[in-house]
């Protein structure tokens, strides 16, 4: 699909994407918007000209501080929304008057816009569901013959986590301090984390509520999946590693986790549609589902020092993940676990069956033993201060490129 704006040939805002974000638009405050190539398209300036009047929507229905109540209103109203911006923008669909009249009141340059927080997070749950992830940390931790605990390969392993310390792309972190136990001490100390690292995951953004009680079946699942983003699940690893029994992640992973401020709606994925891998044993009915579930996402991890240029340290993709979004629902709700509109369900870490894609410094540097060697020859076991994490995924297939943009956090010293 060609757009008379212009859009280069690796932007990850085609338009066949067209994602949604909330924008902070000069002299109008916080709106909903989309992005096509480097333009951001304000859609309350949209429908103050009238394109959205005959499905309903009125201007204060764009004019929003987070996206709850547009997901709220289905994906049907929003994938008319995005066919709608489709075929205005496509090449040669308007007059050069409409073309000037939309340029001043609905588009911006991306550089003048700030993209702020795109939902009011209310509950957010994070998996464990990469079987490599999982077979490395079992590997490290535990004897590398049973690397995988017995439930693994029967449930999608997950754990109910902070919703109000998720942040979007651009906001910056201070090293988060606990109780650490040395390996060479008798008892902990407190300690800033020593052992900051990223996870590479995405996420998924509730679109729909089910009534608490009722389950959501691998069927169904996809119609409460409004769309996904790409999330980094920061943890502190040696402050995990003294907390985590009995109960799990605590102060190790409540600190932050970051976001990029675009949704990508389930529609403009799919066109990039994969099988998983094999499930073995075979899983129990209520996990068991038909079609293509996974989606092939080229997903990559920066990392940026102060005063240095950024280096590649991951490569992976989410096609790897052993358990997919719909059986993920679809086990978070079983018991009759009532989702609501913006929660948010974290992958896991996502990892690749090789060294390079592996999906967290953990695994990459094998707790330290192998460390990454940086453009300024400087050596990275984890994450240093002053460093900037960038997360960056898209979708690519037959000339259609669809990605999420960025999800990026600068690490400051401790507070």
């Amino acid at each position: 699909m060609k757009s008379w704006i212009e859009i280069k040939a690796e932007s990850d805002f085609s338009l066949e994407n067209i994602p949604f974000g909330i924008g902070l638009i000069p002299g109008s405050g916080k709106c909903i918007c989309t992005r096509i190539g480097n333009t951001i398209v304000n859609l309350a300036g949209m429908a103050r000209l009238g394109y959205f009047d005959h499905i309903g929507f009125k201007v204060s229905d764009f004019e929003k501080p987070v996206l709850n109540d547009f997901i709220a209103k289905g994906k049907k109203s929003a994938c008319k929304i995005r066919t709608i911006i489709q075929d205005f923008f496509l090449e040669n669909s308007c007059s050069d008057s409409e073309m000037a009249l939309i340029r001043q009141m609905a588009l911006h340059e991306s550089s003048e816009i700030q993209m702020l927080m795109p939902l009011q997070v209310g509950d957010y749950t994070d998996f464990y569901s990469s079987i490599e992830h999982a077979t490395n940390v079992g590997m490290m931790f535990r004897d590398p013959a049973n690397a995988l605990l017995p439930n693994w390969r029967h449930i999608p392993v997950g754990y109910h986590g902070r919703a109000s310390s998720i942040v979007v792309s651009g906001t910056e972190i201070h090293r988060p301090k606990g109780e650490i136990k040395p390996a060479n001490t008798d008892l902990p100390v407190f300690s800033p984390t020593m052992q900051l690292d990223f996870e590479l995951e995405t996420a998924f953004v509730i679109g729909k509520e089910n009534t608490l009680g009722d389950s959501i079946s691998t069927a169904e699942a996809e119609d409460y999946i409004f769309g996904m983003v790409l999330f980094n699940d920061l943890s502190a690893r040696d402050i995990q590693s003294w907390e985590y029994v009995p109960l799990g992640p605590f102060l190790s992973k409540n600190f932050a986790s970051v976001i990029s401020p675009w949704i990508v709606t389930l529609d403009a994925l799919e066109p990039f549609r994969c099988s998983g891998p094999e499930q073995l044993p075979e899983v129990l009915p209520y996990l068991q589902f038909n079609g293509e579930r996974n989606f092939d996402i080229n997903l990559r991890v920066q990392i940026k020092p102060e005063n240095s240029e950024e280096t590649i340290v991951s490569k992976s993709n989410f096609k790897y993940m052993y358990w997919n979004m719909s059986q993920q629902l679809a086990h978070h709700t079983i018991n009759g676990c009532n989702m609501r509109v913006g929660d948010l369900c974290g992958s896991g870490t996502i990892s690749g069956p090789d060294a390079e894609s592996f999906g967290s410094m953990l695994e990459l540097t094998w707790k330290g033993t192998k460390p990454i060697i940086m453009p300024d020859r400087s050596e990275r076991k984890f994450i240093n201060d002053n460093d900037t994490v960038i997360m960056h995924g898209f979708c690519e297939k037959d000339g259609i490129r669809v990605g999420f943009g960025e999800a990026a956090v600068k690490i400051l010293p401790e507070k």
